[in-house]
């Protein structure tokens, strides 16, 4: 069947041409997922899924970049209040998750009817949340502050702009959720747009409003929050005029009352997915912990390597997205076996792209660096964190795709158990003695995290090929 899929892959590319695949990703296709070559099936959510994660890695370093112009006291309020958003994106990516396994499943079955319930359902959730976490956020913006240890400068200087993020939480919620959606159906190049849209208006407004360029006010920190809330929202709109009027699939007024039995079946998968972002969270603060030990050169070192690697994983989780969505599909098209096919291939297109990472990283770690940091100190820790991290690079490229195939068939535990033990029970304590108890010092931290990623494929790879995700009923 491997042949047969790569000759069939042959063919169409021959009669298509390269990039004329390309722009068919880009601009969307109709093509069956559950049908013909799988490899090109791949191509084209692959492609607009990498393109639709590097929009998401664009915007946060364009905030950065400009908010940085404003002053310690506003990159702080913006650290905070980005690591207690932490908890909302894990919630939001949790539901996203389950969003595209039912849609998928439904999607595959043929039944676009309940794929697009399920869209209307999965919504309705993410607005009752938002309102709920959104009003918590916004009145009681200073005291999370305060919590979080901040001055009263940094409380003053980010109490209005972390309040309109907050109000504005529907906007967040609804793009992870709507995009979802999208993923499930197959129709990834819509996700991609309404991303890009959404950070472009973000990317024109921010120094506009931040710095009061021309005819517009300068807003400082609170112009960063306005220009992220105006360009999410508009992106939100995009979408739900596209669920309005999609191919793929389409939303109508039959599907818009509510349905308590299938918000249970969508709040319960995604309960997973929801752990394994906290566990992920909970593992990143208690590394921060260790290197803190070590100071604040260290810590500095640490943060900007690990922002560069986060640039560059989010496209390579956008090739494992592909994966969760053929595995849901062809699961509902009754081919397991074609389910697990395309996991693979998908891997082998993960471990191209990060293994050209790992070359890059490793060659070229203190000119990367180097953009960020002109400190020799820093530039040395953040060079060392870099080329030391990336060497499980190519394990992890399977890891993301056999964990996303988890998540795809609508198995969220499964990954959630794998990285618990991967990042708290492996990860934390190796960091903790290779730094403190043998003569590594920070560098056991970096080989710690190599070492983790690169357990957390093989156990999904073993989890994966006993076959019981196959099984799995969403």
């Amino acid at each position: 069947m491997a042949a047969e899929d790569r000759r069939k892959g042959m063919a169409t590319g021959g009669r298509k041409g390269v990039w004329a695949s390309v722009r068919e990703a880009i601009h969307g296709s109709e093509e069956d997922f559950t049908e013909g070559s799988l490899n090109r099936a791949v191509g084209l959510l692959a492609v607009p899924m990498v393109l639709e994660m590097a929009g998401e890695s664009l915007f946060a370093v364009v905030d950065a970049f400009f908010v940085a112009r404003l002053g310690s006291e506003a990159l702080a309020a913006v650290g905070l209040t980005e690591s207690v958003l932490e908890i909302i994106y894990a919630i939001a990516v949790g539901l996203a998750m389950a969003t595209t396994a039912v849609v998928a499943r439904r999607f595959g079955e043929g039944d676009k009817r309940a794929a697009a319930k399920t869209a209307v359902q999965a919504i309705y959730i993410g607005v009752a949340m938002s309102v709920v976490f959104g009003t918590i956020g916004a009145i009681w913006a200073p005291d999370i502050h305060r919590l979080m240890g901040a001055d009263e400068a940094t409380v003053s200087a980010g109490t209005s702009y972390t309040r309109l993020l907050y109000a504005s939480m529907i906007s967040i919620m609804l793009l992870f959720i709507n995009n979802a959606i999208y993923r499930g159906a197959g129709d990834a190049a819509m996700a991609m747009r309404s991303i890009w849209l959404a950070n472009g208006i973000n990317v024109v407004l921010d120094p506009l409003l931040i710095l009061g360029i021309g005819p517009f006010p300068e807003l400082g920190l609170m112009g960063a929050a306005v220009a992220t809330t105006i360009g999410r929202s508009t992106g939100v709109l995009y979408q739900l005029r596209g669920l309005s009027r999609g191919k793929r699939l389409r939303v109508t007024r039959e599907d818009l009352p509510v349905d308590f039995a299938l918000i249970r079946k969508i709040l319960r998968v995604s309960a997973g997915g929801i752990g394994q972002m906290f566990i992920a969270t909970a593992s990143y603060i208690g590394l921060i912990r260790i290197l803190a030990t070590f100071g604040s050169v260290v810590l500095a070192g640490y943060v900007i390597a690990i922002r560069v690697v986060i640039f560059i994983i989010l496209p390579a989780w956008g090739v494992a997205n592909a994966a969760a969505t053929l595995v849901g599909q062809n699961l509902g098209a009754g081919k397991p076996d074609r389910a697990e096919r395309a996991v693979w291939i998908t891997g082998v297109w993960n471990m191209a792209f990060m293994t050209i990472i790992t070359v890059l990283f490793v060659v070229f770690a203190e000119s990367i660096v180097g953009v960020f940091t002109k400190d020799p100190e820093i530039l040395t820790v953040g060079t060392a964190a870099l080329r030391i991290i990336s060497y499980g690079y190519v394990f992890y490229a399977w890891g993301m795709v056999v964990l996303q195939a988890f998540n795809g068939a609508g198995d969220t535990v499964t990954p959630t158990w794998v990285n618990f033990v991967a990042f708290w029970l492996i990860q934390i304590p190796l960091a903790w003695f290779l730094a403190l108890k043998t003569g590594l010092g920070h560098h056991g931290v970096y080989l710690a995290i190599a070492i983790a990623y690169s357990l957390s494929a093989v156990f999904g790879m073993i989890l994966f090929r006993r076959g019981k995700w196959k099984e799995k009923k969403v």
